[in-house]
């Protein structure tokens, strides 16, 4: 009898769904009244509407009915279908009314976070200034900006705090897309577009300037002329000499610096 119970339970099991998720239903959106697989289907079809006026996104939180693809019968969000009692989802939060048939994702609901997320519980931490859940590995090892993930990404501009997009934490503690990042690299772009701040060891092309602002040799008029300058990098200003080729700091030996005053001449 268990058997045969469990048996129902898995019918359908990955066999139904969308190109986001395995599951055996979909949701009526409150919003439109209509029906879709999940509620990045809804947004990704509204989003496309010719009038921009009609163009919406689906709260999570509000949906009330889910059908059942395998037997159709429409009823309230709940994890086992009222008619034919298959699991709907493997994976089902009553608060996101999230369903979802592939368990290796590791999905977990974050209640401080109030969405569900996925990776494992155990592979993640929230941290509460951040507004956040970040990999264990950044416990006590990253900067933290307050509610740095509550904002869109600097390069494709898509909102991060729900994004199904791996997103990577900076050094300065500003986030983005993990995608985005690695193109931002690619295109030799070293400093955090929000702050400005050098995201990777820039040691080596800073010995390299050194380098070439020894072998060259500046005009005469602009040889003693100083400006002031403010680091990026460390936020220090100090007042150095001008050169074609770059400002250093003084305090931190960057090169990621931006002159806030311009040549003079010394007196």
């Amino acid at each position: 009898m268990e058997d045969s119970c469990n048996e129902r339970l898995d019918f359908g099991k990955m066999g139904y769904g969308c190109k986001h998720y395995r599951r055996r239903c979909r949701i009526r959106a409150p919003c439109c009244n209509e029906v879709f697989d999940c509620r990045h289907c809804h947004n990704e079809a509204t989003s496309s509407l010719h009038n921009v006026f009609d163009r919406h996104e689906l709260v999570r939180y509000d949906v009330k009915q889910v059908i059942c693809s395998v037997c159709d019968t429409e009823q309230p969000v709940a994890r086992v279908c009222t008619n034919c009692g298959v699991n709907m989802g493997e994976y089902f939060c009553e608060v996101c009314k999230f369903y979802d048939d592939d368990l290796d994702k590791g999905q977990f609901h974050c209640d401080d976070c109030g969405i569900c997320r996925v990776g494992g519980r155990e592979n993640f931490f929230h941290c509460s200034r951040c507004g956040s859940c970040y990999s264990v590995s950044l416990r006590n090892n990253h900067s933290c900006v307050e509610n740095s993930m509550r904002h869109h990404c600097p390069i494709c501009y898509e909102y991060l705090f729900d994004s199904l997009k791996d997103t990577t934490v900076l050094k300065c503690g500003h986030t983005m897309h993990t995608e985005c990042y690695h193109e931002m690299i690619k295109r030799d772009k070293c400093c955090c577009p929000i702050c400005s701040r050098s995201i990777i060891d820039m040691s080596r092309a800073w010995r390299r300037m050194d380098e070439e602002i020894e072998e060259t040799i500046m005009p005469e008029n602009l040889r003693y002329k100083k400006v002031w300058i403010l680091c990026n990098d460390c936020n220090d200003t100090t007042e150095v000499f001008f050169h074609i080729i770059g400002q250093k700091c003084r305090h931190c030996e960057s090169y990621n610096t931006r002159m806030i005053a311009p040549p003079v001449l010394p007196q």
